[in-house]
């Protein structure tokens, strides 16, 4: 009657009635939570990105999960058994009724136990090694690095799961929003600044734009990285080579200075990306038909280097990623050009974050995700002295020298092996090489029969 009364007509007075006032509210609290998640990426993570300075707060982060890692491996180096005594019993177990209280007594069974560890010593071979994931010495609270955490304490297994809410619930939100974020700004921007005509202006704005966005991807993997000896970073003109461990070394290298990047055109978004990004950079992008034209690629990566006002090219000679515990051999094509090469050693820290990508086993995607679930990548990079090749010097020789370099600053095994061997067979030329050697021993041995 009062609705009547108002002059309220009924389609008036059902919409009033269907008008919920907590929709309204939950409309309101959504709006004010992207309103204050955005203002705090743009103020401390965005706004920080485009002019290089950082608040410290990954640090304070990275010094705080130590403290949880260590305190976790102790509660685990308390839990578990000694591994010998118990793989022995485990044997014994299963292969006798014996009493099991008289470990002191030789049982024929224990040999299998040697005989099993010997056998997987020759397995583990220094080369297939290098494509899995580093061993850690204490436990980062990630059940891709030990699955047997529930056996251990009840204390470290909620604190486990805290790790999984804070690790999926906040950091991985939060890092998608950045990745996206940084990734936009480059298709958007370099696309703009291709219009823009040649000259020092465009140069400027395209390096500026590259590094931007490149940090704010650096810190879409909460990636902490300490640079080392910057006055040695490589100049124009030069050739930059690194050892190769992760997809995100081009990001770690590329958000402390610009490089014209050498790679295969792709489809896809990485397609557009690479679209994007060369018109406001000359990066060298191959068809998949030119690159294994390798008079072509060399000499399109010296015309880039005899015109000194272009970035220095990256490249990663092992041309496939390593586990980050050694360096492999060069491939001897970056280092015929005859230009000056620009050393990077870079060395991540596995304990809070595998960064090495085994392509074998893990897609692109599946790999990202990992990363962004991870803890953090904290990895410490090192610029070296700029080399030249010698006279007398090879390319092989040449390579090997600079992979040398590489492998001692960044506390590295240096191996003489292909890193093809991962996908591979090994080269006839290695077995005929042994071939010669045997052959040369039998001949020697005959020719001092004949002579005795």
């Amino acid at each position: 009657i009062s609705f009547r009364c108002m002059g309220c007509s009924t389609e008036e007075m059902g919409l009033f009635l269907d008008f919920n006032p907590f929709d309204n509210l939950l409309c309101i609290l959504l709006g004010i939570s992207f309103t204050v998640w955005f203002t705090l990426l743009l103020v401390f993570i965005i706004v920080p990105a485009i002019f290089g300075v950082s608040f410290g707060i990954r640090q304070l982060y990275m010094k705080t999960l130590l403290k949880i890692f260590e305190w976790a491996t102790h509660r685990i180096e308390r839990g578990e058994p000694t591994s010998l005594e118990e793989e022995i019993k485990e044997i014994r177990r299963s292969g006798s009724n014996r009493d099991l209280d008289h470990a002191s007594e030789f049982e024929m069974s224990d040999i299998f136990y040697f005989c099993r560890q010997g056998v997987e010593s020759i397995m583990d071979d220094e080369v297939t090694k290098r494509f899995s994931a580093e061993e850690l010495e204490s436990w980062n609270l990630l059940t891709r690095s030990n699955y047997n955490f529930q056996h251990i304490s009840l204390r470290l297994t909620v604190l486990w799961g805290l790790g999984v809410v804070i690790r999926y619930g906040f950091l991985l939100p939060l890092r998608v929003t950045l990745a996206f974020t940084g990734v936009g700004l480059l298709v958007v921007l370099t696309s703009i600044i291709g219009f823009l005509p040649n000259g020092r202006m465009k140069n400027f704005l395209s390096e500026q734009v590259h590094l931007m966005c490149y940090r704010i991807c650096v810190r879409a993997l909460t990636a902490i990285i300490t640079y080392h000896d910057s006055e040695n970073k490589p100049k124009n003109g030069g050739i930059c080579v690194a050892n190769h461990t992760s997809p995100i070394d081009v990001i770690i290298l590329a958000s402390d200075g610009c490089y014209a990047m050498v790679g295969q055109i792709h489809g896809g978004l990485m397609g557009v990306i690479q679209k994007s990004m060369v018109k406001a950079c000359p990066h060298i992008w191959f068809e998949r038909s030119e690159v294994k034209d390798r008079h072509l690629v060399a000499k399109r990566l010296s015309d880039h280097v005899e015109d000194k006002t272009k970035l220095p090219i990256l490249i990663f000679p092992e041309g496939t990623c390593i586990n980050n515990t050694s360096v492999m051999m060069f491939k001897k094509g970056s280092f015929e050009i005859g230009s000056t090469v620009y050393p990077v050693a870079i060395k991540y820290d596995p304990r809070f974050g595998d960064a090495f990508w085994n392509s074998s086993q893990f897609g692109m995607v599946n790999y990202l995700l990992r990363m962004m679930s991870s803890w953090a990548i904290v990895c410490s990079v090192w610029y070296l002295p700029p080399m030249t090749r010698e006279e007398g010097e090879d390319a092989v020789q040449f390579a090997n020298r600079v992979k040398a370099a590489i492998a001692r600053q960044g506390g590295l095994v240096d191996l003489l092996w292909d890193g093809g061997l991962k996908r591979g067979k090994v080269k006839d030329t290695f077995k005929e090489e042994q071939q010669k050697l045997y052959s040369k021993m039998l001949v020697g041995t005959q020719e001092d029969r004949s002579r005795s």
